[in-house]
């Protein structure tokens, strides 16, 4: 008997079934963003970043240029289970050389290298318009300056990034996912909070009214709680945000570094199912604040992951990923952080969910209580092996040592 099947046969004794589990993630996608290779540089500006955005560390092989991007990308990809989507920052646009046109003239062939490689690796696109690290963020705002001109550069941008998303629907044949996160906010307190606020649902409604496909296209609206430089208010709250997504029929996207650190997004997320058809996901980890560290298979991404799972919404959750560490591998975050996410999603599938429903509804409490606790020493690994194996890629550490020889023969040579 191998491992699988001891475990396999383990499991069964709880009434969950491994092989039906596997299978159900074999089907999840999960947005791997671009931004990690290359510290959220972006191929449209040499200046440092901005607008509460910011990277630590200055490890070795950082991604320069597409070329490169592209080939780490595939690196990680080839270390990752499971079907993965392609993330973008409108930032990374493509110009051939000596062309360049601004965030507001961008148009769907600045991406059509990108295109070409998502379709070279059967992937989906999602996403993101870029209001930050541009000289046009005048005093921390965007869509809610009261400059009109600054205003109306970034709604270009926006109504623009729409048009380009059901570009990359209509290539791809998948679905895309737009996600709107402005940083717009002030350092210190203001002395008006709600006409930004009104500048801001006055934006987003013009580049909403712009026409695309609602079949295809899905437009999230991403809150933060504070960011450097913006202590002291932001724009698009949690209140505006998910507000906002529910009166324009759009999807609310959480991110679990954007809340109070005694807030936790794995609370909220049965709540925002019982009033949105679909509901986005930025996993993360903060650590103290939006600090965006690697995700890991901690307490909150398993609590995310059951959430999802035992809701019944895995097939109508937008997941992606969203942390940037240019301390370490850049390469190996991406790895961990996906096989992180992969792992917390299968240890949900795995779990009675039917019966432990039970035992709650019934106030039988005590055993509730035990029945989670003896789930965490099943021999989950066992498991994970095999759906590692299903997927061809390197199990236990062996995908790490692929990392090593990558690091040698081509980081450390930029």
């Amino acid at each position: 008997m191998t491992r699988y099947e001891s475990a396999k046969a383990i499991y069964a004794t709880f009434g969950v079934d491994c092989d039906a589990a596997i299978k159900k993630l074999k089907e999840v996608e999960v947005a791997l963003h671009c931004w990690q290779g290359d510290d959220v540089t972006g191929f449209d500006h040499d200046g440092p970043l901005s607008g509460g955005i910011q990277v630590t560390g200055n490890y070795p092989g950082r991604a320069r240029t597409p070329e490169e991007l592209m080939a780490d990308y595939e690196t990680a990809l080839s270390l990752i289970p499971g079907k993965s989507k392609l993330n973008l920052h409108a930032s990374y646009a493509l110009f051939d050389k000596g062309e360049f046109v601004d965030r507001n003239r961008l148009e769907p062939r600045h991406f059509d290298g990108w295109v070409e490689f998502a379709k070279k690796h059967g992937l989906g696109i999602d996403f993101n318009p870029t209001f930050f690290s541009h000289p046009r963020v005048k005093d921390n705002l965007t869509l809610s300056s009261p400059d009109e001109q600054t205003r109306r550069f970034w709604i270009e941008h926006g109504i623009a990034c729409l048009k380009i998303a059901e570009y990359f629907a209509k290539e791809t044949n998948r679905p895309t996912v737009i996600n709107f996160w402005m940083p717009d906010g002030m350092k210190d307190i203001p002395a008006d909070r709600l006409s930004p606020r009104a500048r801001m649902k006055e934006s987003l409604d013009e580049i909403l009214s712009t026409p695309y496909d609602k079949t295809l296209v899905f437009p999230t609206l991403e809150s933060k709680v504070f960011g450097i430089g913006l202590e002291s208010y932001t724009v698009v709250s949690a209140e505006f945000a998910l507000t906002y997504a529910k009166e324009r029929g759009i999807t609310p996207l959480v991110d679990n570094g954007h809340y109070h650190p005694t807030e936790t997004v794995s609370d909220k997320l049965s709540s925002l199912y019982l009033f949105h058809d679909r509901v986005a996901l930025h996993v993360t980890r903060p650590v103290r604040w939006d600090s965006d560290h690697v995700v890991i298979l901690d307490d909150e991404t398993l609590e995310i992951a059951k959430e999802v799972v035992e809701s019944g919404r895995l097939d109508s959750t937008f997941i992606a990923l969203d942390y940037f560490d240019g301390s370490i591998n850049r390469i190996a975050a991406w790895v961990i952080g996906a096989r992180s996410i992969r792992k917390a999603l299968l240890f949900a599938l795995l779990r009675p969910s039917a019966r432990m429903k039970t035992l709650q509804k019934e106030g039988r409490g005590t055993e509730l209580l035990m029945l989670g606790e003896e789930l965490k020493t099943l021999p989950f690994g066992d498991v994970w092996e095999r759906f590692c194996e299903e997927c061809s890629v390197p199990t236990g550490e062996a995908w790490f040592e692929k990392i090593k020889v990558y690091e040698k023969e081509v980081l450390s040579k930029r």
